[in-house]
């Protein structure tokens, strides 16, 4: 078993995640995705799909990225 780095729950079903070159330690998707997943630049809501880069920034759907830009323009 294998203590998740996230929840500290010990779990015989927890899995590896290598990500920059370092390993990480999880039960979950969910506590993986909550400590590995970028936030959105505008919203802080954490990016599981795609997203979308526009200067630089991540956010998770074109509406944050668009109101970043329509609240610098103004």
């Amino acid at each position: 078993m294998a203590k998740c780095e996230k929840c500290g729950n010990d779990y015989k079903g927890s899995f590896e995640v290598v990500m920059a070159g370092e390993t990480h330690t999880y039960d979950s998707f969910e506590c993986a995705i909550a400590a590995l997943a970028p936030p959105c630049a505008h919203c802080g809501c954490k990016i599981i799909g795609h997203g979308v880069q526009s200067n630089d920034k991540l956010f998770c759907c074109n509406h944050c990225a668009k109101s970043v830009h329509l609240a610098a323009a103004s």
